[in-house]
């Protein structure tokens, strides 16, 4: 199987001009920054492989990715977690229900070990063998290089008939393993790659960039203020509330409020360069998002 080009579309917010890569529209599970890191285990053939190992939040993007995954190569996904909270057990929604959906089995640590242990370390003692493939956290792996780098030659392919002014890409970053991939492979062809840090600050981001023993490291857009990750923010919301009502396009609570926000900050600098921002996909998170939003922020939703 192959992924087909994502689309780019035109688009203005707040008076920025700027294009979209829709790599939500990838594929109708398999989608998203999720499935550009993981585009290479499509090929993947050996026989021996009968699971798909991962481990994270129960309501991670990688969590619904890895379950398309599985799925289309017939596969069992076993995805560990800490806990799952009962009030989700009871309705699932979101990335949870939709892997669950897809066959994956969601699996709390209580359930397999009798003593505290993290699920990295208890795949590494229990489920690596022939027959299992693990996939480390978020996708931060050399495997992502191969579907970030397709990424890239597809926005190559684009500029070549988009070059009025020098472009910059940009994207939000969690383990920041797709920015810095597409800055290796874009910044020889003279264009940016700018993101910002989403689950912790820069030097935390900085840190997860050298894991991957990369030189060179994407431009990192940041706010004076602290960003805690998965904390509801006022700003966040009217940002991606905003984003929905210019654009018509549903963007990720999670990630792309905050890329926005320093966006809105950095443009004014910038109005010379043609942006470039990538859809990662990550809306059926905002099944759960969402209404923690409305009911934290009544006055600002829309009725």
């Amino acid at each position: 199987m192959k992924l087909a080009n994502s689309p780019v579309t035109q688009h203005m917010f707040e008076d920025i001009p700027f294009f979209l890569k829709r790599d939500d529209l990838l594929h109708s599970q398999f989608s998203g920054n999720k499935a550009r890191k993981l585009m290479s285990l499509l090929q993947h053939d050996d026989p021996n492989i009968t699971h798909l190992i991962g481990y994270g939040s129960p309501q991670a993007n990688s969590l619904l990715s890895l379950a398309a995954l599985a799925a289309i190569k017939g596969w069992q996904l076993e995805f560990y977690v800490d806990r799952i909270p009962s009030w989700l057990k009871s309705s699932p929604i979101g990335n949870y229900r939709g892997a669950l959906d897809l066959g994956a089995k969601v699996i709390e640590m209580s359930d397999v070990s009798a003593e505290p242990i993290h699920p990295e370390v208890f795949i590494k003692k229990h489920r690596q063998d022939e027959h299992h493939l693990l996939v480390p956290e978020g996708g931060r792996s050399p495997i992502a290089e191969a579907g970030v780098k397709t990424l890239a030659d597809e926005i190559i392919e684009w500029s070549l008939f988009n070059q009025e002014k020098p472009i910059v890409v940009a994207l939000p970053s969690g383990t920041g393993t797709t920015a810095l991939y597409l800055n290796k492979h874009l910044s020889e062809h003279g264009i940016d790659v700018v993101t910002c840090p989403c689950v912790g600050g820069e030097d935390y981001l900085t840190a997860q960039f050298n894991e991957l023993n990369e030189a060179n490291h994407p431009t990192v857009l940041t706010r004076s203020q602290k960003h805690h990750f998965g904390k509801l923010y006022e700003a966040d919301y009217r940002v991606w509330q905003y984003l929905l009502d210019q654009t018509h396009i549903e963007f990720d609570l999670l990630y792309d409020p905050l890329m926005w926000r320093c966006l809105l900050e950095w443009y004014p600098q910038n109005s010379d360069k043609q942006l470039l921002y990538i859809h990662q996909g990550g809306v059926l998170g905002n099944e759960s998002m969402l209404p923690r939003y409305q009911r934290k922020f009544d006055d600002v939703h829309r009725t």
